[in-house]
């Protein structure tokens, strides 16, 4: 009586153990083939997603993408800046209304360039 009780009882700890087990995750699982490695999208998946702080630092990246107008820069919202102006404009920024322009030379034809 006393062995099929400690049989009985060594089952139920045996059956306990491997549940407890089974309910782990024992981690991903690399397989090599013809000296190809592949491995296990789905389980890194999985890991990578039941982060608890990832919904948080996700939130946190959307609310930095979402600056208000008044804090952007000129340049995102068209504005003309004095870098912009001044390269536009050349040598003649602050002196002039007319951009600086190279002197117009006549036009040829690459026609009559041989004669």
């Amino acid at each position: 009586m006393n062995t099929r009780l400690n049989v009985a009882a060594g089952s139920l700890l045996m059956i306990g153990i491997s549940l407890a087990q089974a309910q782990e995750p024992l981690g991903c699982v690399d397989v090599s083939v013809g000296g190809y490695r592949a491995p296990d999208y789905s389980c890194l998946s999985q890991q990578m997603g039941n982060n608890p702080q990832g919904a948080a630092a996700a939130r946190n990246n959307q609310e930095g993408m979402n600056v208000p107008i008044d804090k952007r820069p000129p340049n995102q919202l068209g504005l003309a800046t004095p870098a912009a102006t001044s390269t536009r404009m050349g040598n003649t920024f602050g002196t002039s209304v007319k951009p600086q322009r190279p002197a117009s030379t006549p036009a040829t034809s690459p026609l009559l360039m041989g004669q």
